[in-house]
């Protein structure tokens, strides 16, 4: 059986980012399960996984583009430290949902000034070239509950 449209796949994978410092593993672990075309990972792994078949290992480089996109400066913006209100500390690393325009969104902070913090909009991953060491584990056609939810159910999927 083969990855195609609509396929709840299970994988196991390494990411590293162009440094080659391990991002995340899910080996040792569940691994991911996943609705194949349903947008649940980046582009480019899932045009990767395409077509391969259980027990098929492979490593691919993913661009920016086809992973979390290109870092825009437009995304950093500094507002008031007073936006944090009732925060007992602000320190760089710290990351909390914000509104925007299109939805929710997760913002880092990047720096703190007295009374200024500079906030950066970007996936802490934009701009990255990712590379991924994938092992096909399971292949089954999705349930029609699953595809009507759009994710897969059981083991190994955070629904």
């Amino acid at each position: 059986m083969q990855i195609t449209q609509n396929m709840a796949v299970s994988i196991h994978y390494t990411l590293t980012n162009d440094a080659g410092d391990q991002l995340d593993n899910s080996r040792g672990d569940e691994p991911m399960v996943y609705l194949h075309g349903s947008g649940q990972i980046i582009n480019g792994l899932e045009d990767a996984l395409l077509g391969k078949s259980i027990g098929d290992k492979f490593n691919v480089i993913i661009d920016p583009i086809n992973a979390y996109g290109e870092r825009k400066d437009d995304m950093l913006q500094i507002v008031p430290i007073k936006m944090f209100e009732g925060m007992d500390k602000i320190e760089e690393g710290m990351q909390f949902h914000a509104e925007a325009s299109h939805g929710v969104n997760v913002v880092t902070v990047t720096k703190v000034d007295g009374e200024e913090v500079t906030i950066d909009g970007n996936h802490p991953l934009a701009g990255q070239e990712l590379t991924f060491d994938v092992e096909v584990m399971d292949i089954r056609p999705a349930t029609e509950d699953e595809l009507s939810h759009n994710h897969v159910h059981g083991e190994g999927c955070n629904h």
